[in-house]
């Protein structure tokens, strides 16, 4: 925080719940960003739709700071609901996943097509901690009942990690097998996601989406 209002750079922190948000507000940060259960990697206990009224809630009696809503948004329209929230704004991640310029593999961007929204998991399997993965042959074997259990995180990462590059690395070879066990983070808004895109044509996307969805509500005040 120091280093950063130092050299006049503005510095955000990424919550999960009131309480974080608290927290870093009274530590001094100057943007909040708020995500929610439906994100992809580790997220929070609370859906994204309640997070931002509460955080927003939560943080109004201490200073103003802009809080961006993440989680789950992939389209225009998600945004301009955040923003309807009180949001200033959505921070998104998932969605560029897919996207022409990624670098996301071949095998990967195709699962994605594929998945719907409740093929994700919230798993320990991969750090040890929470995070929302794609469903695969891995995260059901750790979440099944002959499952040790994950180790605490990083161990947990130091073990799997180079069992899903190994997987991954054959699944491309044609191991249909290891096809099954390849899985990354991903959030719910997967389902949500079925085309390759450039990066432009998502933010056009984005642009047109949230000018509809403004007209409309506007329309709703005025009948």
């Amino acid at each position: 925080l120091d280093l950063g209002h130092k050299h006049g750079v503005p510095v955000a922190a990424l919550i999960g719940a009131k309480e974080h948000a608290i927290r870093q507000v009274k530590a001094g940060v100057d943007i909040i960003i708020a995500e929610g259960w439906e994100a992809g990697g580790h997220c929070s206990e609370v859906s994204t739709l309640v997070l931002i009224p509460e955080v927003l809630r939560a943080i109004k009696p201490l200073r103003n700071v802009p809080v961006l809503a993440a989680g789950g948004i992939a389209t225009g329209r998600q945004m301009a609901a955040c923003m309807a929230l009180g949001a200033a704004g959505a921070w998104t991640g998932s969605v560029w996943l897919t996207t022409a310029e990624s670098d996301l593999s071949e095998i990967l961007r195709e699962k994605m097509f594929a998945a719907t929204s409740r093929d994700t998991v919230r798993s320990k399997c991969r750090t040890g901690k929470f995070s929302r993965q794609l469903r695969s042959a891995w995260t059901d074997a750790w979440e099944g009942p002959d499952s040790p259990g994950p180790l605490p995180m990083p161990f947990q990462t130091i073990l799997s990690e180079p069992a899903l590059r190994a997987a991954h690395r054959a699944a491309e070879r044609g191991n249909k097998k290891a096809l099954e066990l390849v899985t990354y983070w991903v959030g719910q808004c997967v389902g949500l996601v079925d085309s390759v895109k450039s990066t432009r044509t998502v933010v056009t996307e984005f642009m047109e989406e949230f000018a509809e969805a403004i007209d409309e509500m506007h329309a709703l005040t005025e009948e």
